[in-house]
């Protein structure tokens, strides 16, 4: 079998991505790239269950806190930094391992990116207008009827990808489906090996509930605050994404800090099971964390 450019090692969240990776570039000689949509941004350490300092001193970590909480990150953002630090390492004689449960990124720097029209920002604001008016579902339901293989893909209160599918099939009159399947991501500049940590549900929502549990001791109340106080809104994409949404309806709305960490697990559930509903799709080795810590080792010639 001919050497890997790349290991990625996928899953959901908590399943033990980072340390399986830690361990594997350490046996291999190799360096991590993030794959990860919230570890990117900098001052947003604990919501993101960033590597801690520790463990990025002893492994070198690429494509984190590479931007600011206001910043429009996206995978094609993604996808010319990683291909940037995959070239550095790799003329450094060291192994690329991508670690992270960002299925986006993931494919969009292994498979390419759907060629798909540019923004349209009149149109995507009176979208925005319209999901706080009559709400998230209003606009799954209005993007169900021009690409109803997009609806189902895409998650009702992901308002984000919603807009951005609707917008696609109305300047292009193609669906985004369309766009998809015709581009079917076949731009693989690398020969990619795929690792997905396999772990029982019960015990991954355990997992789940008790890293939330840390995060609160570690001080999440307080790093969401100081987002606010430094003037991030909690409505841009990233103070939106699990953890900090729940948090800031605690700071801001006066929601008790019972119920917003028991949100916080129960979206942070939710999460995974659209990670693993993500990652079943694409061609991935499952197996438990020491399984394929000895199937990396194996199939790389040291």
């Amino acid at each position: 079998m001919q050497e890997p450019d790349i290991i990625c090692i996928v899953g959901p969240t908590a399943s033990g991505k980072s340390s399986l990776a830690i361990q594997i570039a350490g046996d291999l000689g190799g360096e991590i790239i993030s794959a990860d949509s919230m570890q990117v941004y900098r001052h947003m350490d604990i919501g993101t269950a960033k590597p801690s300092l520790k463990e990025q001193g002893e492994i070198r970590h690429h494509l984190i806190d590479v931007a600011e909480p206001d910043e429009n990150f996206n995978a094609s953002n993604f996808r010319k930094l990683a291909s940037a630090a995959i070239k550095e390492i790799r003329s450094r004689g060291k192994r690329v391992i991508v670690a992270g449960g960002t299925g986006l990124y993931i494919r969009a720097l292994t498979k390419g990116l759907v060629d798909t029209p540019s923004g349209d920002p009149l149109l995507r604001q009176r979208l925005k207008d319209e999901a706080d008016r009559l709400g998230r579902e209003h606009l799954h339901n209005k993007l169900r009827e021009l690409d109803p293989s997009a609806a189902k893909a895409i998650h009702p209160n992901n308002s984000v990808r919603i807009i951005r599918a609707i917008e696609v099939a109305t300047n292009s009159g193609k669906t985004m489906s369309e766009h998809q399947r015709q581009h079917s991501f076949a731009d693989s500049p690398y020969n990619v090996i795929m690792f997905g940590i396999d772990i029982e549900r019960d015990l991954l929502y355990d997992r789940i509930n008790e890293r939330v549990d840390k995060m609160i001791e570690a001080g999440l109340k307080k790093e969401v605050e100081r987002l606010l106080a430094m003037g991030y809104s909690r409505d841009l994409k990233s103070m939106r994404s699990v953890g900090y949404k729940e948090m800031c309806a605690h700071i801001i709305d006066g929601l008790a800090i019972e119920e917003a960490v028991e949100l916080i697990k129960r979206d942070s559930r939710r999460y995974a099971k659209r990670q693993m509903t993500w990652f079943r799709k694409e061609d991935v080795t499952w197996g438990t964390a020491g399984r394929l810590k000895k199937l990396a080792e194996d199939g790389m010639h040291k």
